[in-house]
């Protein structure tokens, strides 16, 4: 029935919206906080989980593997900051050059298309128990990292350097002003923005034991997904909301995304892409209808 989603089934869409939550942090910080529209994000995913599986072959500890990752992620954010604000080339264009040469990158490193993570521990395999399914474990693993990685980043947005991006978000030129480098806070932003979007490509790895150069189509819109659908759940301007609805709003998307594709008939994988713009399309005219109730709740 259309209104029946089987156990593996959500938990799998609870760990897809855990893992995109990552991507959904880091699209908010450079879309929201910077407000600099990046697209480097359809690289730095693949390339994030081509480095953690690369390393993870290579013999490295699965969670020094993902800290290479976002590593890895951050120095992709650093290159198209370094062309915005060194080069003077438009943001968004300078994401789309940088995301068009980390494709040829992520094929460098991964010697082909793809590749996959047959041995080899992952961050998940010191969990695993017989007391408990990997299918429970996983999220609860994600879920678990996810509270860590929104405490650090609402303890770092509520310190100077936090206020100081914020504020060049909102407004630069008095940002500079009062004395803040707003370059400075472009490549701080940025190098962590993509480095979020990589640790979530070096989960989505580790959890699907495969790394492709492909991966990172679409991740943008699945970003902006987890932001909007979050904003909307939680509306309220204190920093710590956003950054939880980004996990929010990824995991309600997922599920929902779950339930249109086993529930309406004559839905297939193949329309997984039809599904999700119509999903955000639908996201999208409820705030403009009834954007304005919610953000009276803040």
């Amino acid at each position: 029935m259309w209104w029946y989603l089987s156990q593996n089934a959500l938990l799998g869409a609870v760990e897809s919206g855990l893992i995109y939550g990552f991507v959904g942090l880091g699209v908010y910080i450079s879309f929201r906080v910077l407000d600099f529209p990046d697209l480097t994000v359809e690289g730095s995913f693949p390339l994030g989980a081509a480095v953690v599986v690369v390393a993870i072959l290579a013999g490295y500890d699965p969670w020094l593997a993902t800290l290479f990752a976002a590593i890895a992620g951050a120095l992709a954010g650093l290159v198209t900051a370094a062309l915005n604000q060194i080069g003077k080339i438009p943001n968004l264009l300078a994401s789309i050059l940088t995301s068009t040469a980390l494709y040829s990158v992520n094929l460098h490193i991964l010697g082909g298309a793809n590749v996959p993570l047959m041995t080899g521990d992952t961050i998940f395999t010191p969990f695993s128990s017989s007391q408990i399914s990997d299918a429970v474990m996983r999220p609860l693993v994600l879920a678990f990292l996810g509270i860590i990685i929104i405490a650090l980043l609402w303890r770092y947005f509520e310190s100077n350097s936090g206020l100081a991006m914020r504020a060049t978000g909102v407004n630069p030129r008095m940002s500079r002003a009062q004395g803040v480098s707003t370059a400075a806070q472009i490549f701080i932003g940025m190098a962590l923005s993509n480095a979020l979007v990589a640790i979530g490509g070096a989960l989505f790895a580790q959890v699907n034991r495969y790394a492709d150069s492909s991966l990172g189509i679409g991740t943008i819109v699945l970003g902006l997904a987890a932001v909007i659908i979050g904003s909307t759940f939680m509306p309220w301007k204190r920093i710590i909301f956003p950054l939880i609805g980004c996990f929010i709003g990824s995991i309600v998307y997922w599920v929902a995304l779950a339930y249109a594709l086993n529930g309406i008939p004559g839905m297939t994988p193949f329309d997984l892409n039809l599904v999700t713009a119509g999903l955000i399309a639908f996201v999208l005219i409820a705030i403009g209808k009834f954007g304005g109730a919610l953000n009276d709740r803040t």
